[in-house]
């Protein structure tokens, strides 16, 4: 049957094609599989393909952060190497001071005392300019001797003190953010009780 146009209705193309020679029945059966097969082979696809994505998020995550960190470290660390080698100037200050004692620096010329101050404001002054750039003085409060902060340059002979105990400093040591910079040169005690 035709409509008014001369073309079949919707319903009728579907009977027909249905009923079409040729076309087997089994063949009609195997197109919803293959369409289920090939859905289920996108599906994986898919997995696969999400996977990969998040993988690659979470490596320009760690990339990102790895990168932060090396900047801070290059920002932080930057000044090993000067720094190191500026040491022996803070070294050669206080060993200016020192060189004065107590007593005789009262009894100084003026113009001599001034320049005495004149070297203990220097030494203030660069000591601060090194902490600017995160280099620190190791502090002689800690008595006990560590391998990582200490050069140990000889041994004491104290019953008193347990073995291993810093005794006297030599040389202050020095530390760039959390990291040694110059292990401070001491002396340790031996022959007491292990600590």
């Amino acid at each position: 049957m035709n409509d008014e146009n001369g073309e079949n209705p919707p319903q009728q193309e579907d009977a027909s094609k249905a009923e079409a020679p040729g076309v087997s029945s089994a063949a009609q059966e195997a197109a919803p599989v293959e369409a289920s097969a090939e859905l289920e082979a996108l599906r994986a696809e898919l997995a696969g393909v999400k996977d990969r994505l998040l993988r690659t998020l979470a490596e320009m995550e760690n990339l990102r952060r790895r990168t932060e960190k090396e900047i801070a470290d290059a920002k932080l660390y930057g000044v090993t190497s000067f720094a190191r080698e500026t040491l022996s100037l803070a070294d050669n200050l206080r060993r200016a001071i020192a060189a004065f004692p107590v007593r005789a620096k009262e009894e100084l010329e003026p113009h001599v005392a001034a320049l005495v101050e004149g070297v203990e404001l220097t030494e203030r002054d660069f000591l601060s300019r090194l902490a600017r750039f995160g280099v620190k003085k190791m502090e002689e409060g800690d008595n006990r001797f560590d391998p990582n902060k200490h050069d140990a340059l000889f041994e004491i002979p104290d019953e008193n003190q347990p073995a291993g105990t810093v005794a006297q400093w030599v040389e202050p040591g020095y530390m760039i953010g959390d990291r040694v910079l110059r292990p401070a040169k001491v002396g340790v005690t031996r022959g007491g009780p292990k600590g």
